[in-house]
């Protein structure tokens, strides 16, 4: 895969809700802190969007995506001026894959969905993404239009199992997103997100994601980016914000993490995989990336009566779970 599906893999997005609302007149909602990734879309007519902790509103019109990574509280409003009602007292009992209307809508609507993440570990590789992901160019509006007036036609008029379609369109609605974010190039940007819009960063990380096991020096990955070594050290730690050694223990680490709470495999043979020959340095590097050591970190989904078993034990429990 390429790296923008690896780290989605292991974030698990799954649709928590889905669906809408639509507003007329003069409105101002407050949305509370939320965990996951929210992802909409204005289908019609324009508002304002202000996250807390971010100095300057973003005006949406028609057509405009937006994607809040951070689960930061935020406003979406006619008139930012306006005293902002919490969205449960507005809409307090609306069903999953529904539209709610305000003030008898008209005015505005809007599309999308808000995802949980079942990776267990999703702050790390959501922390340096931006706290807006706003999507506004007209191509990239075009290439999103589609998605968008499908889920508003699954959710206005249900048919058999129109419920899973409007869930995928959402989740397809989020990977859009970030990939036409990705595209635009990212500038001035630090994390693994904006590196990749950087082709000579994107190759170095692309290998690193293929072959994680592999013995990679600074100058074997310096060589696939096409740079010296000494400057491809300094561009990475610049754009991606640590030291290409350092991005590839952690990814290293979170390969293992996937590995330990779904494959059933002994610590041994998950360290061997990652390219360490010795399980007490991959132990070592586990702990200090995760915070915890790989036995704790696979035991830690388990029911009560399970997280002392023996390490066979937990990896048959997996097993016959997966």
């Amino acid at each position: 895969m390429d790296p923008l599906s690896d780290v989605l893999s292991l974030l698990k997005p799954r649709s928590y809700m889905f669906g809408g609302f639509e507003a007329g007149g003069d409105w101002s909602i407050r949305f509370g802190p939320h965990d996951g990734i929210k992802c909409y879309a204005v289908v019609s007519g324009q508002s304002w969007l202000s996250v807390e902790g971010v100095p300057d509103a973003v005006a949406l019109k028609a057509g405009d995506c937006f994607v809040l990574p951070r689960g930061w509280p935020f406003r979406l409003a006619s008139d930012l001026s306006l005293t902002p009602t919490d969205y449960r007292a507005l809409f307090p009992t609306r069903p999953n894959g529904s539209i709610a209307a305000l003030n008898g809508g008209g005015d505005f609507s809007i599309v999308g969905g808000h995802f949980t993440l079942g990776g267990g570990d999703a702050g790390v590789l959501l922390a340096m993404l931006p706290p807006i992901v706003h999507i506004r160019k007209e191509t990239d509006r075009a290439a999103l239009r589609w998605c968008m007036e499908r889920m508003r036609l699954e959710l206005r008029e249900p048919q058999p199992g129109g419920f899973l379609i409007a869930q995928q369109l959402a989740y397809t609605m989020l990977v859009q997103a970030l990939r036409l974010h990705l595209a635009e190039g990212l500038a001035g940007g630090v994390g693994w997100l904006f590196a990749l819009a950087d082709r000579q960063m994107a190759a170095a990380i692309t290998a690193m994601h293929a072959e994680p096991a592999h013995r990679w020096t600074l100058a074997s990955l310096a060589e696939r980016a096409g740079m010296s070594r000494t400057s491809f050290t300094l561009k990475f730690k610049e754009t991606v914000g640590t030291s290409p050694m350092d991005y590839l223990t952690r990814w290293r680490m979170m390969v293992a993490g996937e590995k330990l709470s779904h494959s059933g495999d002994p610590v041994s043979t998950i360290a061997l995989s990652l390219g360490y020959q010795s399980e007490s340095a991959f132990s070592t590097a586990f702990k200090r990336i995760m915070g915890c050591s790989p036995r704790e970190y696979a035991r830690r989904d388990l029911p009560p009566a399970m997280q002392e078993e023996p390490e066979s034990a937990v990896g048959q429990l997996r097993s016959a779970a997966g």
